[in-house]
């Protein structure tokens, strides 16, 4: 539930930032990609979601009674 929140914050975030530089665009280009990075960043998560590991990381198991590899 979480996750479905925070990519409707994004999306509507990224919807905002749009509309305002299409009613009232930036002077120069340095201003227009200033923008533009919270932009893409919004939409990233906005379409993808927050970034979560699929394949849960494991712990590399030593057996019992065994020196660590170099000693």
């Amino acid at each position: 539930m979480n996750a479905l929140v925070l990519r409707l914050v994004c999306g509507l975030l990224f919807a905002v930032l749009v509309s305002g530089a299409i009613v009232r665009p930036p002077d120069n280009l340095t201003q227009g990609l200033g923008m533009l990075l919270p932009a893409t960043m919004l939409l990233g998560v906005a379409i993808k979601g927050p970034r979560r590991s699929i394949i849960p990381k494991r712990r590399a198991q030593t057996p019992k009674g065994s020196e660590p590899p170099g000693v």
